[in-house]
């Protein structure tokens, strides 16, 4: 079995497969996570930790905000700029940010703080942001209050980010305090290619031998078959339910 810190850095080996099958962020959420620091008539200073293809950096581009991208994958990096142009993007983490001090309003990371040192990463964020400056924190889970959704998280094994959730939620440590939470809950239609890609882009099935990832990728279909049906265009589709979980906590 691979180590944490191999899941971690595996995404890059699947870019391509993690752009197609994870959803985006609803725009609410980003909204959400950035109220504390929009002012009228000023740009927010934000940097995507964990960025990976850009599904974030997109959605907080698209408010309004001035962004930079940061992730420990260079594979990752280069799909993100591929999608998303005039980002500034750097190699780094949540732990080592390759960036000023104070230099920040706010530091947003997507399905990543689970794989984070909490404590090195929360001295981290601080450095870089000024004071007042928010830490937001934001997951898309699949909605396991339905039946079938909890059986496909069964065949395809529960992530860390889900059992940290189930668990509680993320653990922040100083300077920040308690954070705030707000959750959002939609429904994302995949095709059997997307639904395939947002199971074959987790980290356990990337790093899983050959043999394993074709079992989970066999039992996925098979419940996509059993799930299924037609869109007006002809296209068999399943309708999934999501909620996106998200924190906010303000620099003292």
């Amino acid at each position: 079995m691979a180590s944490r810190e191999e899941m971690s850095l595996s995404f890059g080996a699947a870019a391509a497969a993690y752009e197609s099958g994870r959803p985006d962020y609803p725009r609410a959420a980003v909204e959400w996570m950035l109220a504390p620091v929009r002012e009228p008539g000023r740009s927010v200073r934000a940097a995507d930790v964990g960025a990976g293809t850009g599904k974030l950096t997109r959605a907080i581009v698209e408010i309004g905000a001035d962004v930079v991208a940061i992730d420990p994958d260079a594979d990752m990096l280069a799909a993100l700029r591929a999608r998303v142009h005039g980002v500034p993007t750097f190699v780094g983490a949540a732990e080592r940010l390759p960036l000023p001090d104070a230099a920040l309003d706010a530091v947003l990371i997507g399905q990543a703080w689970h794989w984070v040192d909490a404590a090195a990463a929360a001295r981290e964020v601080a450095r870089v942001l000024r004071a007042g400056g928010v830490l937001g924190l934001v997951w898309n889970i699949r909605d396991e209050s339905d039946p079938w959704v909890a059986r496909l998280s069964t065949a395809i094994r529960p992530s860390n980010a889900e059992r940290m959730l189930a668990e509680g939620g993320p653990r922040l440590a100083a300077p920040f305090g308690r954070a705030d939470r707000a959750v959002w809950r939609w429904t994302n239609r995949q095709t059997r290619a997307v639904f395939l890609d947002m199971v074959a882009s987790r980290s356990h099935v990337i790093t899983a031998p050959e043999a394993e990832r074709a079992r989970i990728l066999s039992a996925a279909s098979e419940l996509f078959d059993e799930r299924c049906r037609l869109d007006g265009s002809g296209l068999e589709i399943v309708e999934i339910p999501y909620r996106t979980e998200a924190y906010r906590a303000v620099r003292p």
